[in-house]
């Protein structure tokens, strides 16, 4: 039950990042964040999942796990699932759906399962049931322990409101942030792309020093639950946490389509003043005036072997251009190819396991300062 007691809340991410999705709920003062498979687990109440919609960078959805039983039969959850404190946390006037997930379990039938939490949601509470869209109401059984679920953020958390021009396969705002976390950044640096695209690691990382909460453009789904408090939340958001940044960051690419865009995008979020943008070439790429930074960049990998084969150059000057004139850098890649990564000739530190990335498999290699 989620009355006034606190209740486990789960902050999705990319699997393979939870750990660095945990530094970042525990650095923002979260309590008893645990890392499990698939994202993040912390307690709390509603405030809380507030709070982590409107701050947490890194995860994708907030999900508030508002029941939990042991089910071995249709019938019984049938019985169970009644008892669940719906008119606690759904509104009667609010269309909802239901996911059902069953692994290792003795139900197994998942269209038998969210067809009969549907019913009861509906003979209960009145509320009626939405084909798509309306509040989504998540369903999982493993080893048959069924954990009832609310998705609290609705549209996936990577959908800032800002970034409304991108390019092929963009990376996801969620992702870009924890790259950035993971090369070590923290707001207090110069962050140089060289090949920024639509600007998504510009974006986050302007907005971490300029501390933006990136959920502060945007609608949640909690807003359409009995358990919000639309004054409450609006004191929440309308907190003034920003600050100018004490640094600047740069921004490059030879497409002049991708400078267009990216400025569009930084001055939709608020941020285009700190950054500088220009077309240009790996090969004309000069580190910018002050204190060494961050280097991050996202380059084509090439999804056939020959195109791979032909990328190999571009990798190559890239590294040789960052040996020679950036000294006292950090630099991150991310790329499908560890032989593209190796062709840059940079010393890389160990890397992590590949993470799943539009349908691809991605891998950050990133360094330690540049000698």
């Amino acid at each position: 039950m989620t009355g006034t007691r606190p209740f486990e809340i789960f902050l999705a991410t990319i699997p393979g990042l939870e750990t660095v999705l945990c530094d970042e709920v525990r650095l923002k003062g979260f309590k008893r964040p645990a890392a499990v498979p698939g994202g993040v687990t912390i307690m709390g109440g509603w405030p809380e999942v507030w709070r982590a919609n409107l701050w947490i960078r890194g995860a994708s959805r907030v999900l508030a796990r508002i029941d939990s039983f042991h089910v071995t039969h249709l019938a019984h959850l049938d019985q169970r699932i009644r008892r669940a404190p719906w008119a606690d946390v759904l509104r009667p006037d609010i269309p909802f759906r239901v996911e059902a997930a069953c692994t290792t379990s003795k139900i197994y039938h998942e269209g038998a399962v969210s067809e009969r939490i549907t019913r009861a949601i509906r003979e209960t509470l009145g509320a009626p049931e939405a084909e798509e869209g309306g509040v989504l109401v998540r369903a999982r059984i493993e080893r048959d322990v069924c954990t009832i679920s609310i998705d609290t953020s609705g549209v996936l958390l990577h959908r800032r409101g800002h970034k409304e021009a991108v390019n092929r396969a963009p990376m996801r705002e969620t992702m870009a942030s924890l790259f950035l976390r993971q090369c070590g950044y923290s707001g207090n640096e110069p962050v140089v792309d060289p090949m920024c695209g639509s600007g998504t690691f510009l974006l986050e990382a302007a907005e971490i020093a300029a501390r933006l909460n990136p959920g502060r453009s945007r609608h949640f789904a909690f807003e359409e639950l009995a358990t919000f408090d639309p004054e409450a939340w609006e004191q929440m958001r309308s907190v003034k946490s920003g600050r100018t940044p004490s640094v600047r960051f740069y921004g490059s690419d030879r497409d002049a389509g991708a400078i267009t865009m990216s400025l569009a995008n930084l001055e939709r979020a608020g941020v285009s003043e700190y950054v500088t943008l220009q077309q240009a070439t790996i090969s004309e790429l000069q580190p910018p005036e002050g204190p060494p930074g961050l280097v991050i960049a996202n380059p084509p990998y090439g999804t056939r072997i020959g195109d791979r084969k032909a990328l190999i150059p571009l990798y190559r000057a890239f590294g040789q251009t960052l040996m020679s004139r950036f000294s006292g850098w950090r630099v991150g890649i991310v790329t499908t190819e560890t032989a593209l990564a190796h062709a840059a000739g940079l010393p890389f530190l160990p890397t992590t396991a590949p993470v799943p990335h539009g349908g691809l498999r991605v891998t950050l290699f990133h360094t330690a300062p540049l000698p």
